[in-house]
């Protein structure tokens, strides 16, 4: 199975000059989570997260509407093809502790969006032989091992 047949399309992006307010209301509307941020070739330059928007709204002493994604990214994209097979997908969601992927093709361009819900509400359909539940839950849990400041986190309960 390849990444195109499950991916949403066409994606819902923004800018890195959207500022967080408008890119919150985005989301909202959309029901998403993630926004790749695109530049005017609507090649990838970053996603956001509504946890990324979260975090910055909670440390930072600024309206929403004054922070701009571009601020708040980290600018790291994992990110895969539509011909990717499925499983390559899960593997990178895994291996990088994302549960979301934006889809490009070869220029680099958004195209569609990726995610475990995605895949996890075909495989439940049951009539794709070449993923199983058992593949998305085996590759999900890869997603939830906890990383970087969690593990900081740990050692300072300790």
């Amino acid at each position: 199975m390849k990444v195109k047949e499950v991916m949403v399309a066409p994606p819902v992006c923004c800018s890195r000059d959207t500022n967080l307010g408008i890119a919150a209301d985005i989301m909202w509307r959309e029901n998403c989570g993630i926004l790749p941020i695109t530049n005017s070739d609507n090649g990838i330059t970053g996603v956001v997260t509504d946890r990324d928007m979260f975090i910055a709204l909670a440390t930072r002493n600024r309206l929403a509407g004054d922070l701009t994604v571009g601020e708040v990214t980290s600018g790291r994209v994992f990110s895969c093809k539509p011909d990717d097979d499925i499983h390559t997908a899960l593997a990178m969601m895994a291996k990088h502790a994302v549960r979301r992927l934006p889809v490009v093709n070869n220029l680099n361009q958004v195209v569609g969006m990726l995610s475990m819900d995605d895949i996890a509400r075909e495989a439940q359909m049951g009539d794709r032989p070449e993923l199983s539940c058992n593949d998305v839950v085996h590759y999900f849990r890869g997603t939830c091992e906890p990383r970087g400041a969690g593990a900081v986190h740990k050692k300072l309960a300790a």
